[in-house]
């Protein structure tokens, strides 16, 4: 009795050929999609931590002209502003201009400078950042939503001492880190002034 069965096709005869695209095609797709992703990235960056450059000497020793930082604009809208927080925000004079303080007074606080020493309530503060002691003397109670600034170099900064104080609404964020020049990376602190303050 013959045997009428055939036997089974390979299972390489029976898979449908995938048609491969060229690889250039490929390479170009992946640098593509690297700029999409990179350009996404950048936006993100750009829009909720901005980078500002140090334009003069008011934040002496602390920042010094030409360096670089980053600002955490979501800083204030997930906490509060504290004591020695480094801010940028729109100067009041001129809304289109940036300016680089240390917040010294909250809403409520009454600020005296005198004798070379800052007060806040009625304590002074101890200050390891400044560059020199301030030669003015002036007091001020900080208004409600508004924040009294100084700069580090106290003596020639062009602060709250001079023209007042800083609407919230102008305040564009915290000064994080300053990542350029690359030997002078740096995280920004608020050294002592908050427990001097309380």
């Amino acid at each position: 009795m013959l045997n009428n069965t055939y036997p089974e096709e390979p299972i390489f005869d029976q898979v449908e050929t995938i048609e491969k695209k060229p690889k250039w095609r490929s390479f170009f797709l992946e640098i593509f999609q690297t700029l999409f992703l990179a350009l996404i990235f950048y936006f993100i960056i750009d829009s909720f931590f901005p980078r500002v450059r140090v334009e003069n000497i008011s934040m002496k020793p602390t920042l010094e002209p030409g360096e670089l930082l980053l600002v955490n604009k979501l800083a204030y809208t997930i906490g509060n502003p504290r004591h020695g927080d480094v801010i940028v925000f729109h100067y009041p004079g001129n809304p289109e201009e940036d300016y680089i303080k240390r917040l010294i007074g909250l809403p409520g606080d009454e600020i005296r400078v005198e004798g070379g020493l800052v007060y806040i309530n009625g304590q002074s503060l101890e200050e390891p950042y400044i560059s020199a002691s301030p030669s003015y003397r002036g007091n001020w109670e900080v208004p409600l939503d508004s924040f009294f600034v100084l700069g580090d170099n106290r003596n020639q900064s062009s602060d709250s001492h001079s023209w007042g104080f800083v609407p919230k609404e102008n305040v564009v964020g915290k000064a994080l880190i300053v990542y350029w020049p690359i030997d002078q990376i740096k995280i920004l602190t608020h050294p002592l002034i908050v427990n001097a303050a309380h």
